[in-house]
């Protein structure tokens, strides 16, 4: 008797846990009046490497090309990152910046040696887009421009003679050339980049090593400028440790941060075709973002106290198996409503991480990796990827609200990952932001905001979603996926309630 009445009890207990369970909502406490640390524009920057049709083919088509175009530069991907704010661009690379040397690419551009990218796919390119084409396109862009310079095969020399080329405005040597070349003013160029994966295809470096390295190079450097130095990959904690130890606060801006959604390097899986296995292990992978940040920052914090070190995550995005019929070495990747989540959840942890983080780089721009914008001749698409960050421009440069939540989970098998994602912010003119992802591939979850003594009068979204997570535009359906409004919200007394689609994307304004 006691057996049966105990296992009644345990019924109703295990009932009454999966209806509650059922019934909860995430309940997001946004503190509107507590408004702190700013989230940099620069959290949303951009990546261009010389790598696949990144920038032959994407950005640059020559001037010759019937594609409408600025010296060369397409004049329909200007003004779709311009739409996006981008507010700065690395180049030239990646592994292609520590064996590019920058006077190959200055003068007349059927006199420039040509150079074989061993990197990827060992193209031959003939430098035709080089250090001018670069900075005039970042000025039709209207972002600053990330230049990261050749440690691992170049000299100091060289990279004194760079920066000295691109910003001094007076008389030498390279201001000489430089005028010579077409250019009298310098360009603005603030963001310098100390070599590029030191640990791995920027050297194969010691973090002590390369800690001297970059003491060396900066020395001869110009002042004023943001010195980033060549951070870790994932997890790597040591390495972030030797940098900030040895290398004086004095002589450094920021340290990079390398984290990529990615499996298995031997085998990547499938951009489009993916099951929902290889969806949750990718998205495992992508939010470890949050770990990786929380624990490169007490680092950080240890020896920069004062917070004047900027965290750089200047690569990071998904990361699988090219196209089939591409060249291995190009990195050409379709980009699906996967890609969105990795975007919007990825982004919520900049933001919400602004004291730290203070700059990143979503790799890549253009055909390669997690790309805004795909090209095929004179044909271009914008990207679920593209749309996320689109939507999420309002937070730049307005200050992070502090939010408060609990948490639903996306379970498959017997692991589970938190499903819903948020961060938000209060702009220049007190218009209120909110920006929220739900991963889980199937269900939807109720999300209650809660904005104790805010007006909740005048409230719009958007939202971002599709049928199936493998969803993505092609140059057949290039509008397949795009925002569209999101009406299914409740708004009252100080609260806003959802019920928030699988894998979609919300963007809420409060004016």
């Amino acid at each position: 008797m006691k057996i049966f009445n105990l296992s009644i009890l345990f019924c109703c207990l295990l009932t009454t846990h999966l209806m509650a369970q059922k019934g909860e909502e995430v309940k997001i406490n946004i503190k509107a009046d507590q408004a702190g640390v700013k989230i940099d524009k620069n959290i949303y920057g951009h990546f261009a490497e010389h790598l696949g049709r990144c920038i032959y083919g994407g950005f640059y088509v020559g001037e010759d090309s019937k594609i409408p175009n600025t010296a060369g530069v397409r004049n329909d991907v200007v003004e779709a990152l311009k739409e996006l704010k981008i507010p700065n661009l690395r180049w030239p690379g990646g592994c292609f910046a520590d064996t590019y040397h920058w006077q190959d690419g200055i003068g007349p551009k059927g006199e420039r040696p040509t150079i074989v990218n061993k990197w990827w796919g060992g193209v031959t390119e003939d430098n035709s887009f080089g250090t001018h084409d670069f900075l005039n396109m970042c000025e039709l862009l209207d972002t600053e421009p990330y230049l990261s310079a050749n440690v691992g095969s170049g000299t100091v020399q060289e990279v004194a003679d760079w920066a000295q080329y691109v910003t001094h405005d007076g008389v030498s040597p390279m201001t000489k050339l430089r005028l010579e070349n077409g250019r009298e003013k310098p360009w603005e160029v603030k963001f310098w980049g100390i070599g590029n994966e030191a640990w791995g295809c920027g050297g194969n470096m010691t973090p002590e090593y390369y800690a001297d390295v970059y003491r060396r190079y900066v020395t001869f450097m110009p002042g004023g400028l943001f010195r980033i130095a060549s951070g870790a990959s994932s997890g790597d904690y040591n390495w972030t440790e030797v940098l900030m130890k040895n290398i004086p606060n004095n002589m450094i801006e920021g340290m990079a941060l390398h984290h990529y959604s990615v499996i298995d390097w031997s085998n990547k899986g499938p951009a489009s075709t993916f099951s929902e296995e290889h969806y949750f292990k990718i998205m495992k992978e992508a939010l470890k973002m949050e770990e990786l940040v929380e624990k490169h920052s007490e680092i950080m914090d240890k020896y920069d106290p004062e917070n004047k070190i900027a965290l750089v995550v200047d690569e990071w995005g998904g990361w699988y198996d090219v196209e089939p019929g591409t060249n291995p070495g190009f990195l050409y990747q379709q980009n699906t409503m996967r890609d969105a989540m990795i975007a919007g959840t990825t982004l919520n942890v900049f933001n919400n991480h602004a004291k730290r983080v203070k700059m990143a780089n979503l790799a890549q721009a253009i055909n390669v990796l997690q790309a805004v914008i795909l090209t095929d001749e004179e044909k271009m698409i914008l990207t679920p990827t593209y749309w996320v960050m689109k939507m999420y421009n309002v937070h730049q440069d307005a200050d992070l609200l502090p939010i408060e939540m609990n948490q639903k989970y996306y379970a498959f098998g017997e692991d589970k990952l938190p499903a819903i994602s948020a961060s938000a912010s209060k702009d220049g003119e007190g218009n209120i932001h909110i920006s929220v992802v739900n991963i889980d591939a199937h269900k939807a979850n109720d999300v209650t905001f809660n904005l104790e003594g805010v007006n909740l009068k005048n409230v719009t979204a958007q939202i971002l979603t599709s049928d199936q997570l493998q969803d993505h535009n092609t140059f057949e359906q290039p509008e397949k996926i795009k925002p569209a409004e999101f009406k299914k919200f409740k708004s009252k007394k100080g609260e806003i309630t959802m019920s928030l689609p699988p894998f979609s994307v919300v963007v809420f304004e409060i004016k």
